[in-house]
């Protein structure tokens, strides 16, 4: 399990997922990454910080949105 920093890109309402540029990486956007839904979807903004939190090291698309912040 790791946490790592990116920026939401994107936010879609209906499957509450988001696009997020990861930390350091201009090219590394990760698409359809679900966000917990303890995060209110007006929060969920283009250009707020966010943590990231995969389960597994193989898989980058086993992952969740945890935390937004400004």
């Amino acid at each position: 399990m790791d946490m790592k920093r990116g920026v939401i890109k994107a936010f879609d309402a209906t499957s509450y997922t988001a696009t997020v540029q990861m930390a350091g990486s201009l090219s590394v956007w990760l698409t359809g990454l679900p966000v917990a839904r303890n995060i209110p979807a007006s929060e969920v903004v283009a250009g707020r910080q966010c943590t990231v939190l995969f389960f597994s090291d193989s898989n980058p698309k086993d992952a969740v949105v945890a935390a937004v912040y400004t």
